[in-house]
């Protein structure tokens, strides 16, 4: 029966429902889901190619006003050694990014609001978007911002805006936030960026205590009913010390591995056109993660650029991949597994999903 249900949104995404979903990320036969694999991937090529798309990773700064109970940055940790990139430093990574011909780059940081902060972005993405000769592509992950901060980074070249709804299930969201984070705020802010004209991507994290399959299956309905472009999803890691990971239970990475491996299939099913991310948390979980999720449906790669002096203070998980490796012995590695895997690297491109290109 599985394997109706997989056909039958295999050639006709709509007609995925929540009960099918569901049913999909319950079922365990390893037959299953190499089955599931291979017609996500069969769906990737078809719509995306055989290509994947770099985006330099720049963690800005590690600063924020949130207190989320699952986050390592959290603004009431205490062994948290605070820092914020100079422009300079931000921008020098982002030109690396372009010399190297990633295409595009990722600022991401803590959710801070301040009027000096948000001029500070927007002049540090003017000056990467002129030095670039207006080549590099620029997303942003800064967490939800007014109107006018949004079109101020909009108007400075940015384009993409990454802001996760962490769970679409308003309940379960709750649970990940103090009371100051409201649900409806943070969809506001998703129909807001695709407002002032952002290619808008968003994501879960997955195996959260409390979490069902059905809370993830209606998470793929909601990414699909918000139009999203672009997803970054991955699996929940506990973080010590944090509210949430008192009540995270008995930790079994592999099943929340395996869970967000099959959450990318499924999306990928769902909404053929649009960039999926192979998150770094899969690797950190799996040495080949990142190569999984690509087989699996994703067509992302974010390889972290940010100098190393700052790399291990933006601590929002444990086990970070990569926080030694300098950004050119990454950019090897990764081309190497990429080549060896059979795919090729949109070298010089934007990498925009076709959802986004056809919209405008």
């Amino acid at each position: 029966m599985w394997q109706d249900v997989l056909d039958k949104i295999e050639n006709d995404p709509e007609a995925a429902t929540s009960a099918d979903l569901t049913g999909l990320l319950l079922l365990d036969e390893s037959e299953y889901v190499e089955c599931l694999f291979r017609a996500a991937y069969r769906v990737k090529e078809k719509h995306i190619g055989r290509i994947v798309h770099l985006r330099g990773l720049v963690e800005v700064s590690n600063r924020c006003l949130c207190d989320c109970y699952y986050c390592g940055l959290r603004s009431s940790s205490r062994g948290v050694s605070r820092y914020r990139m100079t422009a300079d430093e931000i921008i020098e990574s982002a030109l690396w990014a372009w010399r190297k011909r990633y295409g595009s780059v990722v600022l991401q940081a803590g959710e801070v609001r301040d009027t000096g902060f948000v001029e500070f972005i927007g002049n540090v993405v003017a000056e990467m978007k002129s030095r670039s000769r207006g080549e590099l592509g620029v997303t942003l992950s800064l967490g939800e911002q007014d109107r006018a901060s949004y079109t101020r980074w909009f108007k400075a070249g940015a384009h993409r805006y990454l802001l996760r709804i962490e769970s679409s299930d308003e309940a379960l969201f709750k649970t990940l936030h103090p009371a100051g984070n409201d649900f409806t705020a943070r969809k506001n802010c998703l129909n807001m960026l695709r407002d002032v004209g952002y290619q808008v991507g968003t994501g879960v994290m997955i195996g959260l205590p409390g979490q069902t399959a059905e809370h993830l299956a209606n998470d793929i309905l909601f990414f699909r009913t918000m139009d999203i472009d672009m997803l970054g999803m991955g699996p929940y890691i506990p973080h010590d010390g944090t509210p949430l990971a008192a009540s995270a239970g008995d930790y079994e990475p592999g099943i929340r591995f395996n869970l967000a491996l099959r959450m990318i299939a499924l999306c990928r099913l769902v909404m053929p056109d649009i960039n999926i991310a192979s998150t770094t948390a899969l690797q950190a979980l799996n040495p080949q993660g990142r190569e999984m999720g690509l087989l699996a449906g994703a067509n992302v790669l974010m390889p972290n650029i940010t100098p190393g002096k700052y790399r291990n203070d933006y601590d929002i998980y444990p086990g970070k991949p990569c926080v030694n490796d300098s950004p050119e012995e990454c950019a090897a590695s990764l081309v190497g597994r990429i080549h060896a895997m059979g795919e090729t690297i949109g070298f010089d491109k934007w990498g925009d999903s076709p959802h986004a290109m056809e919209r405008l």
